[in-house]
């Protein structure tokens, strides 16, 4: 009878423990979900982004400054097949050849428009800087990280379209740039080519790697009660929202740029995206370069890097 009851006990005590293991899962499960994908709280405080964007890059100020006196630099919305209304800001050049610049994560269009400067005065573009699902002043209630941002992107392109198109994206939407990179497009565009500065190899990498450095954590089971989690509520998981998968099939020109010091997208992870990436293709490592600082850091040669690659 004494070893029945310590059986029964004990039985008891592992019913407990699962029970508190699924209950700290699935908790953990919805605080990973919300912090990695709740935007930003203050995402459409537009004052302060162009504070930031002149205090990182003063020489911005005056360009927009003269894009604004003759009506060039524009806000544009547009309602996206979800029903959401999105918004971009739109460069005019009264050019053939058009740049599609893609933020990154939290960020917004203002943000990046010192990637617009480099295209609309180095390179005399037209330039449009959406602001992702969920970011700046477009709608939407969580980030997608670029998986579904991918469509989004496209329809920007289209709607902007010109002969010439380059898609420019850092950090997630660099991702974001290699994820629609294998997609259907206009063939009448004539030459569309993609440039990724820093993006992750997948949502799922990215996130481990993360979980892994700020907590300490291994994959399993949060990882993955998380990523399932995802798919239940937003309709995609991890694990599918891959930049590796979709840049493997992409036969468009592409100019891959990381940091050879960034621990926030490790570098590795470029090196294995070259790798699948089709010819023709471009890799550059900025030496010493954190995450998405390769512009800052080396601002003439990224200028030249660009403009060679594109008149390739």
């Amino acid at each position: 009878m004494k070893t029945m009851r310590m059986m029964l006990a004990l039985v008891a005590a592992m019913l407990l423990a699962a029970a508190i293991a699924t209950a700290v899962t699935i908790g953990g499960s919805f605080y990973m979900l919300g912090y990695s994908l709740s935007p930003d709280p203050v995402r459409t405080d537009t004052a302060f982004c162009w504070r930031e964007l002149y205090k990182k890059y003063p020489e911005t100020r005056t360009w927009v400054d003269s894009l604004k006196a003759c009506g060039a630099l524009r806000d544009t919305f547009v309602v996206m097949p979800s029903g959401e209304r999105h918004h971009a800001l739109f460069v005019r050049r009264d050019s053939r050849r058009t740049a599609l610049v893609l933020h990154g994560w939290r960020d917004c269009s203002i943000d990046f428009l010192y990637l617009a400067r480099l295209y609309e005065r180095e390179l005399g573009y037209n330039v449009v800087i959406p602001d992702l699902h969920a970011h700046g002043l477009s709608e939407g209630e969580m980030i997608q990280m670029g998986w579904l941002d991918r469509h989004d992107a496209r329809r920007w392109l289209t709607m902007f379209q010109t002969d010439t198109m380059v898609v420019h994206g850092v950090s997630m939407g660099g991702a974001t740039t290699m994820m629609m990179s294998a997609m259907d497009f206009p063939e009448d565009i004539k030459d569309l080519r993609f440039i990724d500065d820093c993006g992750y190899t997948s949502v799922w990498d990215e996130f481990a790697g993360e979980l892994r450095n700020q907590f300490g954590l291994p994959e399993f089971p949060l990882m993955f009660a998380t990523s399932a989690l995802c798919k239940l509520r937003y309709g995609w998981s991890f694990g599918e929202a891959s930049a590796i998968n979709e840049v493997g099939k992409s036969t468009h020109p592409m100019l891959f740029i990381h940091g050879n010091r960034d621990t926030f997208v490790p570098t590795a992870m470029v090196h294995r995206l070259y790798a699948v990436k089709p010819s023709p293709k471009a890799l550059w490592l900025t030496d010493g370069t954190a995450h998405a600082e390769s512009y800052f850091d080396h601002r003439d040669e990224y200028i030249q890097r660009v403009k060679d690659f594109l008149r390739q």
